[in-house]
């Protein structure tokens, strides 16, 4: 089976990449070739940026496949050109779009396929949403054959995956920790979440590739371990040698602060989300997920031990944590103040 993705060498999807050639599919990825080191051995690199539409037309003409994945299209300009470029010719083509889109606030913990999709506090969720919203149009109007696959907070070797961290420079969070500094964490640490590997959530997506019955559905892709956020930083602290100085501050808070997080936090990880893994068990048999948040956080760790140079810290990220903390304690200070303490 002739496969394309779009990407390929991500967090996530390099993964995806390294199983699909694992289970012998004929795997083509087209991305501008600047991560040439994460393209697995077996795969074809097809160069262009998909996004220059000239670009993304010379690299693909005369090429056919029978499932496009695309891990990074997040605005329904992006879903068109994917549907300008494979409408007519690809067999199936799977969307990766996001659990932030469910409804939020969550008005029940467990999340299913059939959680309404309301996130009025993060653009990325609303455009992701959006995608899904034109591909199902698509769909009932042309045939169009897609598949939507939601993952949540997924993490791989290259990745501390936390709810209060630098997305860009994940050591950021681990440097604190093994400084002595104080690291915060969201309301009182105690609302549940899943992280899952990457290398669990490929087995799923792989699962999912030339499969005619997951046409026009959804599919969220997680782990079913559930730890609260305490427990997670705790788990990150011990794989690190060391004990987390954990400071709870609301998620409000934070936001005000440092703005940026409040799609993050008040738009995704503020709440307990447990999700319902049974659809994509029912449609990809034997599919579950086995590496612990332990047990991979250590791996992550021990990649990023392994080179002083891969221990970049996000030094503005470090500075609106400070900010965040002076902000509160200032707050705290007043509040005993004011009942005379």
């Amino acid at each position: 089976m002739k496969v394309l993705f779009i990407g390929g060498t991500g967090n996530i999807s390099s993964a995806c990449s390294r199983l699909a050639i694992e289970q012998g599919f004929d795997l083509y990825l087209l991305n501008r070739g600047n991560r040439g080191s994460m393209v697995p051995e077996g795969a074809k690199l097809i160069e262009a940026d998909i996004n220059d539409a000239a670009s993304a037309e010379a690299a693909l003409k005369g090429a056919a496949f029978d499932v496009v994945v695309d891990f990074i299209a997040f605005t329904t300009e992006q879903v068109e050109r994917d549907i300008r470029l494979f409408g007519g010719s690809v067999k199936q083509y799977i969307f990766i779009s996001s659990a932030s889109v469910y409804q939020k606030p969550s008005t029940h913990y467990l999340v299913s396929e059939s959680t309404p999709l309301a996130n009025p506090h993060w653009a990325y969720s609303r455009n992701k949403a959006a995608c899904e919203d034109r591909l199902m149009q698509e769909y009932r109007e042309n045939g169009f054959p897609f598949t939507v696959v939601r993952p949540s907070l997924t993490y791989g070797e290259h990745l501390i995956p936390a709810s209060v961290n630098s997305w860009r420079y994940s050591y950021s969070l681990v440097d604190r920790m093994r400084k002595g500094k104080k690291v915060i964490v969201q309301g009182d640490g105690s609302s549940l979440w899943s992280i899952t590997h990457s290398a669990d959530f490929a087995k799923g997506l792989v699962g999912l590739l030339g499969n005619s019955k997951a046409i026009a559905h959804a599919f969220h892709i997680t782990t079913d371990e559930v730890l609260t956020w305490d427990q997670i930083f705790e788990t990150i602290a011990g794989a690190a040698g060391v004990k987390a100085d954990i400071v709870h501050i609301p998620s409000d808070f934070i936001s005000i602060i440092s703005p940026v997080e409040e799609g993050n936090l008040t738009g995704d990880k503020s709440v307990s989300l447990v999700f319902d893994n049974s659809k994509i068990k029912a449609f990809v048999p034997g599919f579950t997920a086995t590496i612990s948040f332990a047990r991979g956080v250590r791996k992550s760790l021990a990649w990023f031990d392994e080179d002083p140079a891969r221990r970049t810290i996000d030094q503005g990220w470090d500075d609106a944590c400070e900010a965040i903390l002076a902000a509160y304690g200032a707050g705290l200070e007043q509040a005993y103040k004011a009942r005379g303490r």
